[in-house]
């Protein structure tokens, strides 16, 4: 079940230019894993990282045989760096949505949006659904759920309001509609607090990674000196160091390209046809990257466990604390930096234990009423939720820890910005929609809230300042060792109850 169309829906839909996780040569999966754990500065399961990593290499031959074009060099795939690999991807979604179709054995139903799972004893047994366009309610009775909705956007006011709010990093319509429904039923999540913050072009928040990796092009502030090492190598850090050199009076920043060859310009501006056109089209309305620096910026933070370790916590099978569960790529926790390719080892990997759990359970019938929904559908509302959107966003970007704060953010200002999204969720109960697009953005909205809460609660209770930027708390700066584990969470009634899991092995940077 997909809200939008399979052909070009979620994080994939524009294309991407690079698979950024391969297992180079001479290196191996245990290396991978090691990357990610040390970018996660030791906050991450190194068990899930591995058997992510023995599968990312066939995920990208699998794709490569549905017709994926993989750019080679004297026969051998074209690397960029140690763990990238230079693909032509504009049309990965539909090569993607075709390999699909093509399963006689698989039913796609497009333009149903899955808001809620149906839970009986405490086992998942289906999920209820709603029509994007059509006045349809849908209830879908099942042995097993997969979750692969992708992560959060949204939640932050991000860096272009108003009518351009549509330009961010990640698809602003994954709404965090996966992780909402496991926090409603019960499941514990982990590592909301470990945002995400991307680092891109500025204007066109376009990746920046082929810049860097694709010509080398090092971060360098107005003066032209060079921070790129200065703060870190930490994803977490590169984006620190940006907003401390503008901070501190030595911006701009930029993407040191001048110079570059003419071929190198025609490179990046074909790269990037293959995912952020936006970025190509700047270049030639105005100069070429090779006679202009390519000013960076920081998004607005996202909760993706794709690039860090939020999401559901999850067994090495990518079963859920809540039997029948699964989740793989964004909305699966505890293992960073998957991209495209671990995403797709992380869904085969669930899919194989899906199966082996059905096995041996039979088709029970939960509780199908729609409840959330019908009160949505009842008498008139006095407001509407693109309002209390702009409402939600504000209060996440001023009080915990947004663009305006420079991702700063203390425990007294995130105790204000709990008591406005418990306010505005309340007020979103009241809402009251006329048609299925109306009802969609209405449950988004709760969706995004109670979201909101989630990450607030998760921020508040590391006392701590352990990725730069990402979880930036100025309250209490540095790292102090009874955090060494994750920050774990479960629904209790109607309150966050967030607990810590220490690490089963002390990590060693």
């Amino acid at each position: 079940m997909e809200k939008a169309n399979i052909k070009r829906s979620g994080c994939l839909a524009a294309g991407v230019n690079a698979l950024n996780a391969y297992i180079g040569p001479g290196k191996t999966p245990e290396d991978y894993a090691e990357y990610a754990m040390r970018d996660a500065k030791g906050i991450a399961r190194r068990d899930l990282l591995v058997s992510m990593s023995r599968r990312l290499n066939r995920a990208a031959s699998e794709m490569e045989k549905l017709g994926l074009t993989i750019l080679k060099e004297d026969g051998n795939v074209a690397m960029r760096g140690d763990r990238n690999v230079k693909i032509n991807g504009e049309n990965i979604k539909p090569l993607l949505a075709a390999g699909v179709l093509r399963e006689k054995r698989i039913q796609v139903l497009n333009r149903v949006n899955v808001y809620d799972l149906i839970v009986k004893d405490g086992t998942v047994v289906g999920a209820l659904g709603a029509g994007v366009f059509e006045d349809e309610l849908y209830v879908f009775h099942a042995k097993a759920v997969l979750v692969a909705t992708g992560g959060a956007a949204g939640l932050y006011k991000p860096n272009h309001p108003g009518d351009s709010r549509h330009k961010m990093w990640y698809p602003p319509f994954n709404t965090g509609s996966g992780y909402a429904m496991g926090i409603r039923a019960g499941a514990e999540m982990t590592s909301f607090e470990m945002r995400f913050v991307a680092l891109r072009c500025k204007d066109t928040i376009a990746p920046t990674g082929t810049l860097a990796q694709g010509v080398g092009a090092r971060q360098v502030n107005v003066l032209g000196e060079d921070y790129s090492r200065k703060y870190g190598v930490a994803t977490s850090d590169r984006v620190f160091g940006t907003v401390e050199e503008n901070r501190l009076g030595r911006g701009p920043c930029y993407l040191k390209t001048e110079g570059i060859s003419k071929e190198q310009d025609r490179d990046l501006m074909a790269a990037y046809l293959n995912m952020a056109p936006s970025q190509t089209l700047r270049w030639l309305e105005t100069v070429p990257p090779s006679m202009r620096n390519v000013e960076i910026e920081g998004t607005e933070p996202y909760i993706t466990g794709g690039h860090t370790a939020s999401g559901y916590w999850i067994d090495e099978g990518r079963g859920t604390t809540l039997p029948g569960l699964y989740a793989a790529g964004d909305v699966a926790g505890g293992c960073p930096q998957k991209y495209v390719t671990g995403a797709f080892a992380e869904g085969e990997i669930a899919a194989e234990s899906a199966v082996a759990y059905v096995e041996g359970v039979s088709l029970e019938l939960g509780e199908d009423a729609n409840f959330r929904v019908q009160r949505h559908l009842r008498g008139e509302g006095l407001e509407n939720p693109e309002d209390l959107e702009k409402e939600m966003q504000e209060a996440m970007d001023q009080y915990a820890g947004g663009i305006s704060q420079g991702y700063r953010y203390t425990g007294e200002s995130l105790a204000i910005a709990d008591g406005k999204i418990k306010e505005l969720a309340e007020r979103a109960e009241k809402l009251r929609a006329k048609s299925p697009q109306e009802l969609l953005q209405v449950l988004e909205l709760e969706d995004k809230l109670l979201v909101c809460e989630s990450v607030i609660a998760h921020l508040d209770f590391r006392k701590e300042t352990r990725w730069r930027t990402f979880a930036e708390r100025e309250d209490c700066p540095g790292t102090r060792d009874e955090y060494e584990g994750f920050a774990n969470s479960r629904r209790n009634g109607n309150k966050i109850e967030v607990f810590l899991r220490k690490l089963e092995v002390p990590y060693v940077c």
